[in-house]
This record gives structure tokens, C-alpha cells and sequence, in this order.
């Protein structure tokens, strides 16, 4: 018999209310979206009349959330970066010096003086007064050694230390050291990109390795690829270091250990520092875009515990001489040492103005790339080549909706019409869904809804077979339609449940566009199978208990 329980009704028609009201607010998707950004806009602190009229666009009791535009209909920003990984080496041996030099130092009876000697960046080569103290220099640096964190690098260390000539230390990072460091430095960049670009607020970004080296990046919403590059590109390596001197020579030879700066805000002026920092940008917590005494915009920033501890050692030690804030090789202020710091938090002032240190305060709190990334690809895509996606997409939809409307009004009459109305459902669960997971639709994922489109009433179609069928086997009404949808079951689990499983492959195995397509047709699938085995089925069990009919037509 034809009997579905109440709180079956109850929780089809429900759910089916659900995903309509989920799928609303893309049908004013202008407004909603203003509305959102809006909102955004007052809980960071612009609560201006514009944002609460725009705020007021849709109320606050509807859910507001919107199924994310991809770059291809959005239009935005897309790059390819390569990161520079080599870079790292240079800057992990330059900051063993200060530890090297410490180590020797306290057996300087027996290796001599120490003197730090030219080489290239990444090695490390150090002369001591005593040659016959070498095997003990080298053992001394040896203590330095750390294991390879990597299954890769299991029984290495991070360093070899080996004896050039008679008198001279070279230490260099070995080759599973430099392997991990390769793998750590492409995930650090991976991240602080991602950390960087959700601080701005910019909506479903792509951010995704591509080899071993390089990032793919994709951004729907803003405005150039050079927009883009100017919030990810800068590297934002905060350090303090010691001042030696200043100068107006730009050929000034700055010394072993040292390094010559210019001034940021002073041209001309130049600086020369000790090149192991005291701190550095990676003891940040925190970092707030404040104002200096005179008012002026400037940066505010705290140290973690360690940090803090060195900072306020250094500071405590070195009374009356200058610190250098130096930002990207570049100094930004060297205020003197008035007294000691010891809370870790102090301030950088400079020329800024007050978005300059808006995004420095973005960059130093999303962290420093560990190198610097060269762009191999950027492409800015237009708002109107989205435009024209999103019109041709719905223009391809219409015509498949309606053409699935006709077919099925033409050749299943009453039956046809069940089918249509659990169609527009369909349609709407998808959008509901897709609004409610936040995911981004794209020029495939269309694709995939109008594919979808086709293939929901696959399942009605074998129903109303399987009907028509029993009903030529002079079953009754009823019965004929109780056996048309218990026989039809198997078939339609059968055949969606292997798209679906494609549909997950697709989605676990590609990137980008490809599984925009998978989402959508998995999306799909799950609320055809849905409308055709519950929703029609229940319009069509309502029907007939009102009706009673004798025969039925199908």
C-alpha cells in the first residue's frame, strides 16, 4: 500500500524548505553580498552610515551566506611563484656565526684568536691563531650539530664541519639538511601566503603547491595580479640589529660580519650593522598599526617569551647606542637605547602614512617569507570575461531546464509534472548546499549543474517505466506505483552510486576547475537521488490519496 508515515512528510518537505531558504540569497546576490561585506566592514570598526544602509539591504533573520564566484567568473588575479629556497641557506649559516664564535671562544687558549673569513653565502669559514688547536676547533663546532628532522635525513645532521688547510673552520649545511629545509621553506611560504591574503579579507582564494617549488595562486575579486603581488611579495623580514656606524658612502666597506643598509626614509644615508640579528621578525606575536608620540602612524609590536628575554638583554647591556629596526635590508629607524626594555614590546616609527602601517602591521603579524618568491606567471582576468561565463553558463541552464521540462510534460503527462517541480527542487538543494559548504562555483562547476540537470530525472524516468510496466501487467493503481518504485530502487543506487564514486575521485585527485566540476555533479547526485526517491514519491502518494483514481495514466 501506498503509506508514508507523517514524520516522513514532515522531514522531506522540511528539508526541502531548508535548502530553498539556503538558496535565497543567491537569487539577490548583489544585495546579500554587499550586505555581508557590510557587516564585515562595522565588526572591524567602520560603522559609518553607508555600511548600516547597505547593512540594511537584508534582514538579519535570513541566512546570508552565497555560493563563492570563481576566478573564471568573478574575474581576479592569478600567479605562479617560484620560491627562492637557496636563500634560506645564506641566512641559516649567517645566524650560526654568533653561536660558532661563542663555542670557540671559551676554549680560546687552545684554538687562538677567531676571525670570521670571506666566503660565499652559504658557508661558513672561520681562521683561528692556533693550528694546532684545529681538531679541537672542529670538535667544538661539531657540538653544534643537530639530527635531520625528516624520515628522509634519519642518522644525518644539519651541519658538516670540516678542516681547510692548517688554520681554518668551514662549517656548511649538509645535503639532507638542505632537503628539509627545502620542504619546510615551499610549506612556510604556502602558509604565510594563505595567512597574508585571508588577512585582508579576500574571498575563497586557490592557494596550492604546485611541484617543488613553486606556488599556484589564485584570487577572485581583486582588482590586478600586481595588487595581488604587492600583499604576498613583499618578504616583510623584520630584524634588530647592532649599529656599527653610519655613513654617506655607499662604497663603504662594511667588514666581515657586517653589512652595509640604506636608510628608508633617509636617501643617501646608509648604515652599517652587524648582519646576525639580535632579533627577528619569527619572536613576533603580535603587531598592531598604532601612533607614535607626535602622532604620527607607526607600528606596535610584542615578542614572544624568548624574543622578549633578548631584546631586553640587549637593550640592558647597550645603553646609549643605537638599534637598528631594519625591514627587507632596508632601516627603517635606529632609535638609540635610552634604558633597558624588558617587557619585549617596543614600536617602529618611520614615514608611514596610515595604510602603509595598516599593511605593515598585516605583513610583520602574518609572518615573514622565508625567501623570496619569483612570479613566473600573472594574469589579470577582467570582471566582464566573468560576466560573459556567468551569462552563457545561465543561458545553457535555462535552455537545459526548460528543454528536461518539456520532455517530461510531453511524455509523462501528470507524472511529467511531479517530476519538473522536484526538478526546480533539485535545483535549489544544489544551490542551498553549495551556499551552506561555502564552496566556489566555477565555469566547470556550471557544467556540472547543467549536466546534473539532465541526469536528475534519469531516475523519475525509470519509475514512470517501471509504473507503466505493471500497469500493463493489470496491477491496480496503486500497486502498480508501490512496484514501480521498489523495483526502480536498485537501478537508480546502482547507477548513481558509480558517478558519485567518479565524482569523489575527481574531486580527491584534481585541482582547481576540475574539482569545482566534482562538486557540484557529487552535490547533484546526492539531491537527485533525493528529490526522485522521496520528493515525487510524495507528491505522488498526496495525490493519489486525494484523488483515489480508478486508472492512471503514465
Amino acid at each position: 500500500m501506498l503509506q508514508i508515515d507523517a514524520w516522513k512528510r514532515v522531514l522531506i518537505w522540511s528539508l526541502c524548505a531548508l535548502g530553498l531558504i539556503l538558496a535565497l540569497p543567491n537569487g539577490f546576490y548583489n544585495r546579500v553580498e554587499q550586505h555581508n561585506d557590510a557587516a564585515q566592514a562595522i565588526q572591524l570598526g567602520a560603522d559609518t552610515p553607508e555600511n548600516q544602509a547597505l547593512l540594511a539591504q537584508w534582514p538579519e533573520f535570513m541566512p546570508s551566506a552565497l555560493v563563492n564566484l570563481g576566478l573564471d567568473l568573478r574575474g581576479g588575479a592569478h600567479l605562479l611563484a617560484e620560491v627562492q629556497v637557496e636563500q634560506v641557506y645564506a641566512s641559516r649559516i649567517e645566524a650560526m656565526w654568533p653561536e660558532v664564535r661563542d663555542v670557540l671562544r671559551a676554549e680560546r687558549a687552545t684554538v687562538g684568536t677567531i676571525r670570521l673569513q670571506p666566503s660565499a653565502a652559504d658557508v661558513l669559514r672561520i681562521r683561528i691563531g692556533e693550528p694546532a688547536g684545529l681538531q679541537r676547533a672542529i670538535q667544538l663546532v661539531r657540538t653544534l650539530e643537530q639530527p635531520v628532522q625528516t624520515l628522509t635525513g634519519v642518522g644525518a645532521n644539519d651541519i658538516e664541519v670540516r678542516a681547510d688547510g692548517a688554520d681554518v673552520v668551514v662549517v656548511t649545511l649538509s645535503d639532507e639538511e638542505k632537503l628539509a629545509s627545502d620542504e619546510r621553506t615551499v610549506q612556510q611560504s604556502l602558509e604565510i601566503v594563505r595567512r597574508r591574503i585571508d588577512e585582508v579579507g579576500t574571498r575563497e582564494p586557490t592557494i596550492q603547491r604546485q611541484g617543488s617549488q613553486r606556488i599556484l595562486i589564485q584570487v577572485p575579486g581583486i582588482g590586478s595580479a600586481a595588487e595581488l603581488k604587492e600583499i604576498i611579495g613583499t618578504t616583510a623580514q623584520l630584524t634588530f640589529n647592532p649599529v656599527v656606524n653610519r655613513t654617506s658612502d655607499q662604497n663603504t666597506a662594511p667588514g666581515i660580519g657586517n653589512k652595509l643598509v640604506p636608510s628608508l626614509d633617509e636617501p643617501g644615508l646608509f648604515y652599517v650593522i652587524e648582519s646576525a640579528p639580535v632579533v627577528t621578525g619569527e619572536d613576533l606575536v603580535d603587531a598592531q598599526p598604532s601612533f607614535d608620540q607626535n602622532g604620527n602612524p607607526a607600528v606596535s609590536f610584542r615578542f614572544n617569551t624568548t624574543g622578549a628575554r633578548r631584546f631586553g638583554d640587549y637593550t640592558a647591556e647597550n645603553i646609549g647606542s643605537p638599534f637598528a629596526i631594519v625591514l627587507d635590508d632596508e632601516v627603517v629607524s635606529a632609535p638609540v637605547i635610552q634604558s633597558h626594555i624588558p617587557g619585549g614590546s617596543g614600536i617602529i616609527t618611520g614615514n608611514f602614512n596610515v595604510e602603509e602601517s595598516t599593511n605593515l602591521a598585516v605583513l610583520l603579524r602574518a609572518g615573514a617569507l622565508p625567501a623570496e618568491l619569483t612570479f613566473l606567471e600573472e594574469r589579470t582576468i577582467g570582471p566582464e570575461l566573468g560576466q560573459d561565463s556567468i551569462d552563457a553558463g545561465q543561458i545553457a541552464t535555462i535552455v537545459a531546464f526548460a528543454a528536461v521540462l518539456v520532455f517530461m510534460g510531453l511524455s509523462y503527462g501528470l507524472f511529467g509534472l511531479f517530476a519538473n517541480i522536484a526538478l526546480i527542487i533539485n535545483i535549489g538543494l544544489i544551490f542551498g548546499l553549495l551556499s551552506m559548504i561555502g564552496a566556489t562555483l566555477t565555469l566547470p562547476g556550471i557544467a556540472g549543474i547543467v549536466l546534473t540537470v539532465g541526469m536528475a530525472v534519469d531516475a523519475n524516468v525509470l519509475v514512470f517505466e517501471r509504473i507503466r510496466e505493471e500497469l500493463k501487467s493489470s496491477r491496480g493503481p496503486a500497486r502498480a506505483i508501490e512496484l514501480g518504485y521498489e523495483k526502480a530502487l536498485s537501478a537508480i543506487l546502482d547507477a548513481n552510486i558509480t558517478t558519485f564514486i567518479t565524482a569523489v575521485i575527481l574531486f580527491a585527485m584534481g585541482s582547481g576547475p576540475v574539482r569545482g566540476f566534482a562538486i557540484t555533479l557529487g552535490l547533484g547526485i546526492l539531491t537527485s537521488v533525493f528529490t526522485a526517491i522521496f520528493v515525487t514519491r510524495l507528491m505522488v502518494v498526496m495525490w493519489f490519496e486525494r484523488r483515489r483514481p480508478k486508472t492512471i495514466e503514465v
